[in-house]
């Protein structure tokens, strides 16, 4: 008998993506393009929120300076500006052997982590960052992990749980069961713009107590899917309920670079924490998660991010570095380029012209596809898009006719995983249905990916418009 009929339990707890349906059909769809025999030309996949796949081109500055550290006969050359050479030579100067193919330190290069902990403390206002608080690592969902293997355990009967918003990036919610824990779900309120109501905390973590022991509590912000970006008072109403509930903070703060709302500003968790002072601010735990991969960089491929620990015991640090330490290091142009997104050019540098002039490119191009998503999905009838303040995608909600819900039944699909194989396989576009990252009971929403050029959004809504309508007169 194989081994491997005997799999880890908590395996075989994890669901099948209910994307998988729609991934499985864009690969017919694909095939079909190459032969020229559907009514539209090139297939839009805005399911990922990858800006690179979306048509956003690459920061010249980060990528001059990962070229000139991967082939440093660059560096003594004419080619490349002054100071993408010499930043590429501080960079491999903390390389031993001065290479990129050598390991790190495991918690990263010392330079590189002191960069990470400069920025931290230039975002927050001054709120002082500890290197020995922060660890690199391979993307922001591997440091999540690490941290819920510390709190996610199995003494007692009952099993140690989180609770995570409501909808969530998926992954997350996959890793909490991978692990062994279970996923306690709050609901944020979609019609007051996804906000975090501490009610909603409190009847979380009260139900959660008779099924498991709750340990800690996820939030994203910027929201992902949601696009929802939390204001000071939200944020202080969620530090005072952890502390009160003795629950560890995980903070995924990865598209704090991506904020479009004009009245909205990212503050972080720890800067937050900071000033509303003792005792809160020297007891609560809390672990804040950034990467390369969001934002306006969009390096997905490099795999680079941190996590930085406040207010945890030097006992525990210990663990932590240990089990950090079990992969060695994180790849070592992933940390390269959180350095270069940490430390990009000053003023009076040869490259900064250049850096601000894409960065503030790709910024105008979310804002107006933002604008753009929100204008168009809310004049067509059947649809509601609550204001994406922040993030990568856009999540409206359709209601769709019951005999489209029928149908879906009878076709074996939720929903909304329906109506995006039927835009898919009618307009060419790839979209995530909503059930993939949780919704209240009855509710159906899409969510696609905002990371694409303008003229890219703008043919993804003339399809999406020109599908909905049909589609709403075909079920009504």
């Amino acid at each position: 008998m194989s081994a491997l009929r005997e799999i880890n339990p908590n395996v075989r707890m994890m669901k099948d993506l209910e994307i998988g349906v729609v991934l499985k059909r864009a690969a017919g769809v694909r095939e079909m393009l190459q032969k020229g025999k559907l009514p539209f030309t090139g297939l839009i996949d805005v399911s990922w929120g990858d800006p690179h796949t979306g048509g956003v081109k690459p920061i010249t500055f980060v990528r001059q300076v990962l070229a000139a550290c991967l082939y440093p006969q660059l560096i003594s050359s004419d080619k490349l500006p002054v100071d993408a050479r010499q930043r590429a030579q501080k960079l491999l100067a903390c390389c031993e052997g001065g290479s990129v193919g050598s390991y790190t330190a495991t918690k990263g290069a010392p330079q590189i982590v002191s960069s990470v902990a400069e920025f931290i403390s230039r975002r927050d206002g001054g709120v002082p960052s500890s290197v020995e608080n922060i660890f690199i690592s391979p993307g922001s969902q591997w440091c999540l992990s690490n941290v819920l293997k510390l709190l996610i355990h199995h003494q007692g009967s009952a099993p140690s749980g989180v609770l995570v918003p409501v909808p969530c990036y998926d992954v997350s919610i996959r890793s909490v069961v991978e692990l062994g824990g279970l996923s306690v779900p709050y609901y944020l309120q979609e019609e007051q713009g996804w906000e975090v109501q501490v009610e909603e905390l409190n009847r979380a973590f009260e139900s959660s107590k008779e099924i498991c022991n709750p340990v800690a509590l996820y939030i994203i912000n910027p929201g992902n899917p949601t696009g929802h970006v939390q204001s000071r008072r939200s944020m202080q109403e969620v530090i005072r309920f952890v502390s009160e509930k003795k629950l560890f903070l995980l903070a995924d703060e990865v598209y704090q670079d991506s904020v479009h709302g004009d009245k909205s500003q990212f503050l972080s968790y720890k800067k937050v924490l900071a000033e509303m002072g003792p005792p809160l601010s020297d007891s609560q735990e809390l672990a804040s998660f950034h990467s390369v991969s969001k934002g306006f960089m969009g390096e997905c491929g490099l795999r680079g991010g941190y996590v930085e620990l406040t207010n945890v015991e030097p006992a525990v640090m210990a663990h932590v570095y240990r089990l950090f330490s079990k992969d060695s290091c994180a790849p070592v142009l992933g940390q390269m380029a959180l350095e270069l997104m940490v430390n990009p050019p000053q003023p009076g540098e040869p490259s900064y012209r250049l850096y601000t002039q894409e960065t503030q490119h790709i910024r105008s191009t979310l804002r107006h596809n933002v604008r753009r998503a929100e204008e168009v999905l809310n004049s067509l009838p059947g649809f509601s898009c609550q204001p994406v303040e922040g993030g990568a995608f856009v999540f409206p909600r359709v209601d769709l006719p019951p005999r489209a819900v029928l149908r879906a039944k009878e076709e074996g699909m939720k929903p909304d995983s329906f109506y995006c194989v039927r835009l898919l396989e009618e307009a060419g576009v790839l979209t995530g249905p909503g059930c993939q990252y949780g919704q209240k009971e009855g509710s159906s929403h899409i969510r696609f990916s905002i990371m694409t050029r303008g003229d890219t959004m703008e043919e993804l809504l003339r399809r999406i418009s020109c599908f909905h309508l049909q589609f709403m007169k075909e079920f009504s």
